[in-house]
């Protein structure tokens, strides 16, 4: 029998980042995550602020970081999130 080789506590493939971003909008933004698709505009159709994006950014630093090896942001970085897709993003290529 092959020995295990799962070295996270759970697996983050881009299904279960999603899952998370969602969520985590969800509690900053006080609405339901499955109201929120990838496609979402995160200033329009969210009405999200910076400041909502910082505490988004924060709350992923700490979700990602109990799992992985940490996810640090730049603050310049926060204007490049228009979608909820592109905060999706961001995190698969910095956990990669």
């Amino acid at each position: 029998m092959p020995a295990e080789t799962h070295t996270h506590h759970a697996s983050l493939d881009r299904p279960r980042i999603v899952e998370i971003v969602k969520d985590r909008l969800g509690e900053i933004l006080q609405i339901e995550p499955s109201s929120i698709n990838e496609a979402d505009s995160l200033a329009n159709d969210l009405h999200a602020d910076s400041l909502a994006l910082f505490e988004l950014v924060e709350a992923l630093e700490d979700e990602f970081g109990e799992r992985t090896v940490g996810l640090r942001t730049e603050t310049e970085d926060l204007d490049d999130l228009e979608l909820v897709s592109d905060a999706v993003d961001y995190v698969v290529a910095r956990i990669g």
